[in-house]
């Protein structure tokens, strides 16, 4: 087995950052189908800002890194506290399709 390898990172300069507040995760046998959006406030709407398609196995990789990046960040800053009370859209609306 090998260890970590750096990997070179190009971003095109006409990439424009995307600001999502909600997020849709749908998934089937091969892949799983995150829809990054961004809920208007005020007039119940959202817009879809990027939908991105990975494998189970990076599912399940950026399940490990981003707990270990939350634990981090809650290590540095303090603990994040979850939403007072939840509206019914803080729920995840799309479970999986075929």
């Amino acid at each position: 087995m090998t260890g970590p390898r750096e990997l070179q990172v190009q971003v095109p300069q006409d990439l424009d950052p995307v600001y999502s507040n909600r997020i849709q995760i749908a998934y089937k046998e091969d892949e799983f189908t995150f829809m990054f959006l961004h809920e208007i406030p005020g007039i119940n709407q959202a817009r879809a800002k990027a939908i991105v398609s990975i494998s189970p196995r990076h599912a399940k990789s950026l399940m490990e890194v981003l707990s270990n990046s939350v634990r981090d960040y809650e290590g540095k800053f303090g603990k994040i506290e979850p939403a007072a009370s939840p509206t019914p859209t803080d729920q995840v609306t799309m479970r999986g399709y075929s």
